[in-house]
């Protein structure tokens, strides 16, 4: 059973230490700096292919926690708790995340493929990216406070 703590720990870890250190540190830093990165679009890159890395990595995280967690449960109730709070929050978590990198990520591609083709950062592509990446905040945001009731949940459950 350490075995299976240790795994669903270092799943949430990984995730929503990943999640904070890309808010906190990673776009802030590449946007605002320029001797780091001198325009927007190389910045935009980075951020774009470090969000991707980011989804994959809390797609396996949540799988592996979810897996560990089942097992836990079964291992010590003698039955599998699907149902749990924990687990109902990691399988949400995994549907914002995959709502992110399926649906809103693919469409920020397009968009700033075709502002940067036609060199114009104003118009409705402009106004429709800027709708995009709010929704991609909001859902990461709400990936990460509910990654924050997890750990709670699951500090409580080891208790």
């Amino acid at each position: 059973m350490t075995l299976l703590r240790a795994l669903m720990l270092l799943a949430l870890i990984v995730w929503i230490g990943g999640l904070i250190f890309f808010a906190f540190v990673l776009a802030p830093t590449v946007f605002t700096i320029p001797a780091i990165l001198p325009n927007t679009a190389l910045a935009g890159n980075v951020v774009s292919r470090s969000l991707t890395v980011l989804h994959w990595m809390g797609i396996a995280s949540g799988v592996v926690f979810l897996i560990c967690s089942l097992l836990y449960s079964r291992a010590r109730l003698a039955r599998f708790t699907p149902l749990a709070l924990s687990n109902l929050l990691v399988l949400f978590m995994l549907v914002l995340i995959l709502i992110s990198q399926f649906a809103i990520t693919p469409r920020m591609h397009v968009l700033r493929a075709q502002m940067q083709s036609t060199g114009s950062l104003e118009g409705s592509d402009r106004i429709e990216f800027d709708h995009m990446h709010e929704w991609s905040t909001r859902l990461e945001t709400g990936v990460l406070v509910l990654g924050l009731a997890v750990v709670v949940l699951t500090a409580r459950r080891f208790s």
